[in-house]
This record gives C-alpha cells, sequence and structure tokens, in this order.
C-alpha cells in the first residue's frame, strides 16, 4: 500500500470527489495552505487526515510535507484537489510498489479536462508529473511558479493516467491563478535569460518526455514572438485544432498566459519597484512623570 497525500487551498468545490476517488488508500493526508473556505470542513467529514502548514510556494510545501508529516507507508503518491485516482491508475500504482527492482519513482501523465472535455492534443498529451515515489528519495525545489523534483535514484513512467480538471471551479478562478503564475514565471524567465542554459543534448536525445519537454522550455523564453509561436505550435503543429472549440479556446488561453509573462517581463526590467519614503523623525518628546 502506499499512502496520499492531497494539496489544498481554498478547494471545497472539489476536495470531496478528490478525497472519495482517493479512498482506495489505507491513508489519506490532506495538506491544507491555511483555507479561509470550507475545504478543511469538507475534509474533516471523512476519515483522513488534515494538517495545515503556511503557504510559501510550491516546492517548500512538498518538501515540508515530505520531511515532517509521517506516513505509514514509504511509498507516497500526491494529488492535487482539482485531479483524480482512478481504480485502473491505483492498481497500476500497486504493482509498480511491489516491483523489486530499483526504481525510486514514477512520472503519471494527466489528461487535462477542459469545457467539458478531454484537451487530448494541444496540452502536450502525454505530458508527466512526478506523482507516486518513495518519500525519502524525493524532494523539490521551486521553478517558476510550480515545482521541480530532485531524486535520489532512477525514475520510471507508468501507463495509466489521472483526470485533471483545470477550469472546475471555473474560468474566472483559472484567469486569477494564471495572473499570479505569470509573475512568478517572469520572475524566472528572467533568471533563466541571465544565468540559464539551453540542453541541446536533452532537447534532441533527452532520455525521456520530461527532460525534452523541460529543454523545449528553455529554448521558448529564448524565441521572439513567443505568445503567436505558442499558439502556432500548439493549434497546428501539436494537433490542438482536432480538440476542437475545447482546443481552440485552451490554446488562446495559453498564448495570452505567454503574453502576459512577457508583459511582467517587460515591467520588470523597466519599472522600478516602488520604495516607500522612511518615516519622518518625530517632533513629538515625552519625559518621565517626576
Amino acid at each position: 500500500m502506499f499512502s496520499i497525500y492531497i494539496l489544498t487551498h481554498n478547494e471545497e468545490i472539489d476536495i470531496a470527489a478528490c478525497i472519495e476517488s482517493a479512498m482506495l488508500s489505507d491513508e489519506i493526508i490532506v495538506v491544507d495552505s491555511m483555507s479561509s473556505d470550507r475545504t478543511v470542513e469538507i475534509a474533516r467529514q471523512y476519515p483522513v487526515q488534515v494538517v495545515q502548514h503556511p503557504f510559501e510556494s510550491h516546492g517548500k510545501q512538498r518538501t515540508w510535507m515530505l520531511q515532517e508529516i509521517p506516513t505509514q507507508h514509504e511509498w507516497v503518491y500526491i494529488l492535487e484537489a482539482d485531479e483524480r485516482m482512478t481504480p485502473e491508475l491505483f492498481q497500476e500504482c500497486l504493482n509498480a510498489i511491489a516491483n523489486p527492482d530499483e526504481i525510486i519513482g514514477y512520472y503519471v501523465a494527466e489528461r487535462v479536462m477542459f469545457m467539458n472535455q478531454w484537451i487530448r492534443y494541444s496540452t502536450q498529451y502525454p505530458r508527466y508529473q512526478l506523482r507516486l515515489f518513495r518519500k525519502d528519495k524525493v524532494w523539490f525545489t521551486d521553478y517558476g511558479h510550480t515545482e521541480r523534483e530532485v531524486c535520489d535514484g532512477p525514475t520510471g513512467f507508468l501507463k495509466e493516467t489521472y483526470p485533471h480538471y483545470t477550469s472546475s471551479k471555473g474560468l474566472s478562478r483559472w484567469l486569477d491563478k494564471h495572473n499570479r503564475y505569470s509573475s512568478d514565471e517572469a520572475k524566472e524567465t528572467l533568471r533563466q535569460l541571465q544565468k540559464g542554459e539551453i540542453s541541446w543534448k536533452n532537447l534532441f536525445f533527452g532520455r525521456s518526455e520530461v527532460e525534452k519537454r523541460r529543454a523545449l522550455k528553455d529554448l521558448s523564453l529564448r524565441l521572439p514572438f513567443r505568445p503567436l509561436l505558442r499558439f502556432i505550435y500548439m493549434y497546428f503543429m501539436l494537433g490542438g485544432i482536432l480538440d476542437g472549440r475545447g482546443g481552440f479556446a485552451w490554446c488562446t488561453l495559453q498564448a495570452f498566459y505567454e503574453y502576459l509573462i512577457l508583459l511582467k517581463v517587460w515591467e520588470l526590467q523597466n519599472i522600478p519597484t516602488p520604495q516607500l519614503d522612511p518615516q519622518p523623525a518625530s517632533n513629538v518628546t515625552t519625559s518621565n512623570p517626576s
């Protein structure tokens, strides 16, 4: 068996369905980033452990979770609240951890669900995330608005996938979230342009989809007309046109997101951060009563 972590912040819409999909496991731990809605209240209606911890960043939250929250099992699986575990994926996870080889973690591909459909082509499917791993062999660092894993050992890939309901809380919430994400991505873009480099080896001869995709992102940061190129790449080259109305909407939103990042990069480079004026010294004096 393996333990399942569920990461939450104001997820009252999704948390019940997420927990119910995960109840194939005998240990579920909800790690909540101090939600202000009914997320914790709803979660506590189920036989799960609920732990709250202030959010600093995605990487730090995950690393804290792995280091500070004990689990019954050495293998763990990470779920976001808008994702679901499936019986088929759960069984494959059980089979994987029963394998006596030296693999310490497994990547799982997501199926992006948007506008009530699977966005099959324009999401670079299969796009993998590290989800199942030995908790003593993995930690996370921050990268842009998200995180990247650091693995102490070899990793593998599972065949089954998980559904990811990216706009389950409405388009306004999606836009708010990506407005925040774009600020972090703008900072990471500047850092990569100044200190990073392109791994041409991984781009053309990467051992996995993960290595190739990350090298492609590093290259894309240096290309002109990024929003337009991203739309063309996703809609025509990846085949987003085959995703119908949902695919066109998805590709348009991703191009807009890319443009928002570029605008914030320009802002960081050209508009100085406002500095607060020092407080003037007070002219009021006090004296001790005699």
